[in-house]
Formats: C-alpha cells, structure tokens, sequence
C-alpha cells in the first residue's frame, strides 16, 4: 500500500472541541433567543455533522442559519480554552511531514476562516499543505467534492490517500472519493456506530495510527 497523502478531520481527530463547540452553541442560541434544551451527550454524538442537520435532529426552529453561523463563530475563541490537542497529534504530523514525507491536508466542515484560526491557534499550521474548510459553492462531507479538490491540487491520486476521522461522515467522504479510510475511536463517536459504516482500519489512538503508518505504509 502506498499512501502519498494524508487527510485529517478537525474535531474528534485533531483537536478535542466539544466543550467548545456546546458552549459556544449554546451563547449563541441565547443570544438569538432561539427556544430549545441541547443535551450535551447527544449533541457530542452529532459533531461533525453540519448544524442544519444537528438542529433538524434535536427539532430546535432556528429562523436564520447564517446568523447562527456568524454569531457561534464570533463566541468560539471565547471558548478555545477548553478545547486541546489529542495525545501525539504533533508528533503523528511531524513524523508525516518530516520522516515519511507524506502530504498532509485538513478536512473540515467548519468554515474556511474558523478552520485556518483554529489550526493557527494550536500552531499547527506549518505541518499542513492544504487546509480546506467549508466553502461558499463546494458540497461539505460525506460528498466526495471537497476531498477531491484537495487531491486535484496537492496532485496526488485519491486511491493513494488515506482519510482520517472520527465520525461516519468522514468514512463515506473517503469512500465515496475512493480514497482508504481510518476510523479513529477516541473522538466523537462509539466504536460499534464506526465499525458499522466498515472503514477499511480502525485506531483507538494516535499512537496506533503512527505505529501503522510507519509499518503499513510505503
């Protein structure tokens, strides 16, 4: 197996987020005056998946999405204190970049510029040959576009990337482009839920993941 290409999610796979992203939708729903109670368990259940749908789920009525967006976003970095980096995350990149000279991109249904600040602030912005973000014209995951795109522009063929992530999402994202895929168990969803969406390799740590890239991998 030759990977030549590298994929990550965001949050459940890089960054642990989820007191963030509760806390942040949550000021943001008071501010708005938008009725309805989030059970943190079940809303941690969704990350990952695009808050229409979340919202859709938890039969919360939000009058203007794009107005959430904006207003969730500005009260994010109010937050940003409680989200940390999962064990290893920096040595796992540095390995890629460094010793097996793997590209390295970011997958992400948060926004282009919420991505790019987020991995600014954890400075890990220099590991990265390309950050994509949720972008104005291009379909989010599971849609294969956006993984594409990054493979179009880092010239690597989606056969020899792998994707990396936490959620069901990202797992039919990297199928449906026909790219390999890697659950990871310690983020956002259960073992069972990911085993049942059949990815090709599942990792209850980085470390495992690392210790595979370096065995199973050209």
């Amino acid at each position: 197996m030759e990977i030549e290409h590298v994929c990550f999610d965001l949050d459940g796979t890089i960054v642990k987020s989820d007191k963030t992203i509760y806390k942040s939708t949550l000021k943001a729903m008071e501010d708005l005056n938008i009725n309805g109670s989030i059970d943190e368990k079940q809303f941690n259940q969704m990350i990952g998946m695009h808050f229409v749908d979340i919202f859709e789920v938890m039969k919360i009525d939000v009058p203007d999405f794009e107005e959430f967006i904006r207003i969730y976003k500005s009260h994010y970095f109010d937050f940003i204190n409680e989200s940390v980096l999962y064990p290893d995350i920096e040595e796992i990149l540095a390995y890629l970049r460094e010793e097996k000279k793997i590209k390295i991109s970011l997958l992400t249904t948060k926004g282009q510029d919420q991505a790019e600040k987020i991995i600014n602030y954890f400075y890990l912005d220099k590991f990265f040959d390309f950050i994509m973000g949720r972008r104005e014209g291009v379909e989010h995951k599971p849609s294969p576009e956006p993984l594409l795109m990054i493979c179009d522009d880092l010239n690597v063929k989606s056969a020899n990337t792998m994707m990396i992530g936490d959620t069901e999402i990202d797992i039919k994202c990297g199928k449906n482009a026909g790219a390999i895929t890697c659950a990871v168990s310690y983020g956002f969803r259960s073992e069972e839920t990911l085993i049942k969406n059949k990815p090709d390799y599942i990792y209850n740590s980085v470390k495992e993941l690392q210790q595979f890239l370096s065995d199973g991998s050209n």
